[in-house]
């Protein structure tokens, strides 16, 4: 059974990946400083698989810490969620969002060498691609300029693995750029849960749903789409988190790499945020209230993934529908209308 390291596991998407990997048979490993999760996640994911997981409360930014957990365990390859990652709060704090990003990755990449750990997922962003960028995104594109500090930080740790991979030939790295993931695990008992007012639609128009807060802020409906509003390519997290464990899969089984393999994994299709909000209303028959605002800092009008490329190495591609989302998303907050508290 090999050992798979999982570093922001208790989050929303580390989560979902850690059941996935349970149900795929191997051991996990998770390390979280739960900033914005909570180990209530990992216990029901153990509850869900009937499968134990190794939990360490521990920062990336504390090598020393690291280095301990690397020397109890005998880790085949790293998935890294660990970062901040929302896109508005990363323009009002810059130097937090590159200070824990940059100096997270760098650390476990040095404890990685150390222990002879060469493999690791990295959980990138489709802001890498930029601005200028139009879509569908196709991951042979060069580097854009990202929209914002978030999406800044995540291409200068891809150049870090790129160089590294380069240089070394023993790395081997994989970054999945992905788009909006969604939804929650089709029992309801692992979801979405913001600790603080959420920064992304999902969770925000679940929460005015269950009447935690009273209204749904839409910012701009001038941008150059359809109806105003912004268009983004969502996938349902399991999708996602089957992504992880499919590319772990196909990763352990080069025997070299020459530079960084990159997979975009998405719909293909975008959505407009009234379109999203239709779309779970008309699932779950419930009225959203919402009112439109100015625009958000480093928002773009639209993108949207072409996930070829993953299909084609990975076997890898949607199977849940934009329903299939919204009911997901509603029975999780329905039976968690305080998240994990």
């Amino acid at each position: 059974m090999k050992t798979v390291l999982v570093t922001g596991g208790a989050g929303y998407i580390g989560s979902h990946t850690t059941l996935s990997l349970l149900e795929k048979g191997f051991h996990v490993v998770v390390v979280d400083n739960l900033c914005n999760s909570s180990y209530e996640a990992i216990y029901r994911v153990q509850k869900l698989t009937g499968k134990s997981v190794d939990f360490y409360e521990v920062d990336l930014r504390h090598s020393e810490k690291l280095q301990e957990i690397f020397k109890q365990h005998v880790i085949s390859g790293v998935i890294h969620f660990a970062a901040l990652k929302a896109v508005g709060e990363s323009m009002e704090l810059p130097f937090a969002y590159y200070q824990n990003n940059l100096t997270s990755t760098l650390n476990l990449l040095e404890v990685m060498q150390q222990n002879d750990c060469h493999n690791i997922i990295f959980s990138s962003s489709a802001t890498v691609y930029g601005e200028e960028a139009i879509p569908p995104y196709q991951e042979q594109m060069k580097y854009g300029t990202p929209s914002s500090p978030y999406g800044a930080s995540k291409m200068m740790v891809e150049r870090i693995l790129q160089d590294m991979t380069v240089a070394s030939k023993s790395l081997h790295c994989v970054s999945l750029r992905y788009f909006n993931p969604i939804g929650a695990h089709e029992s309801g008992e692992i979801g979405e849960d913001p600790k603080n007012v959420p920064q992304n639609l999902m969770p925000f128009i679940s929460q005015v749903a269950v009447g935690k807060r009273d209204q749904l802020n839409v910012f701009g409906s001038d941008f150059p789409t359809d109806d105003g509003t912004c268009e983004r390519d969502y996938l349902h997290v399991m999708d996602l988190a089957e992504g992880h464990v499919l590319a772990l899969e196909w990763l352990l089984k080069q025997e070299s790499l020459s530079e960084m393999a990159v997979f975009n994994l998405g719909t293909g299709t975008p959505y407009s945020v009234l379109q999203i909000i239709q779309a779970f209303e008309n699932a779950n028959n419930i009225q959203v209230p919402y009112v439109i605002t100015e625009r958000r800092k480093g928002d773009l009008p639209a993108f949207w993934a072409d996930a070829s490329k993953a299909k084609t190495h990975l076997g890898w591609e949607t199977k849940r529908s934009l329903e299939q989302m919204m009911l997901d998303t509603w029975r999780w907050q329905m039976q968690n209308p305080n998240g994990f508290s």
